[in-house]
């Protein structure tokens, strides 16, 4: 959908009705509560609303393009939903597990980095996000933190949810992350001068990892190779190829697609 991922505010020619534009992608942010795939592409596009040029209207008729040619895909629910995920296949007892990304200094206007996270509950996604972080970070370990410090609340919301509602267990939460510098960070108990900036996000994280005196550890943060960082399809652009395998173990299902 989005060849770069890098648009800029002058991209092209003013548009003549730019409401048109902004009618098309108010729907499309619609779209994306069913459908986290071009969630990306409709956050880089509705940066660009109050002035809107040619450059940004040819992506967005690249996005319908796309949505053309998959109308059928949505995402299916199954009470084997984590046969689907392949980074956590033994767990079909609702256990709770997130996916966290970012995109170190994605935006070439303010630097700022991008976090995406998605979060499963037995194999099936529930929530997802995609959100330009508050201020730049320093180091690509320090834009993963942050991230993870975003999905963390986002597991303890659903976790207090589920034992309200009496059908969680109390199994450890697992994280995964590809960046090894920031769970490195999030297992060490010790503070260093680089990471004072984030230390509000090291006590979050941390104490979900290591425990404190009264409650004991809940999240596991877990490394895992880059190429099944299922995050991944909300930070940056992505083939198609590489889409496609996301999507699948996102547990989005095409119901026009032949059996």
């Amino acid at each position: 959908m989005l060849p770069t991922g890098k648009l800029l505010p002058e991209d092209g020619s003013p548009m003549k009705d730019p409401e048109r534009y902004r009618r098309l992608v108010g729907k499309l942010n619609y779209l994306t509560v069913t459908r986290p795939d071009i969630s990306f592409a409709v956050s880089v596009l509705s940066q660009f609303m109050a002035t809107p040029d040619t450059g940004h209207w040819n992506t967005t008729l690249r996005v319908l393009r796309y949505l053309k040619n998959s109308p059928g895909l949505g995402i299916l629910y199954s009470d084997q939903g984590h046969y689907r995920v392949g980074a956590f296949t033994e767990e079909g007892d609702g256990r709770i597990s997130g996916f966290s990304d970012a995109d170190w200094a994605g935006c070439p206007i303010s630097r700022r980095s991008t976090t995406g996270y998605c979060v499963f509950v037995g194999g099936n996604l529930v929530s997802w996000k995609i959100k330009k972080q508050h201020t730049v970070s320093r180091s690509s370990a320090e834009s993963e933190y942050r991230a993870m410090a975003d999905v963390t609340s986002e597991m303890i919301w659903i976790r207090r949810l589920l034992r309200e509602l009496g059908v969680i267990s109390d199994d450890l939460m697992r994280l995964y992350c590809d960046n090894q510098s920031a769970i490195h960070i999030a297992r060490n108990q010790v503070f260093h001068e680089r990471t004072k900036h984030i230390e509000v996000d090291c006590h979050l994280i941390r104490d979900q990892v290591v425990g404190t005196k009264v409650d004991p550890p809940s999240i596991q943060p877990i490394h895992i190779k880059t190429h099944f960082q299922l995050a991944d399809i909300l930070t940056k652009p992505l083939r198609k190829t590489q889409i496609d395998f996301i999507c699948n173990k996102l547990g989005m299902i095409n119901i026009y697609a032949p059996t």
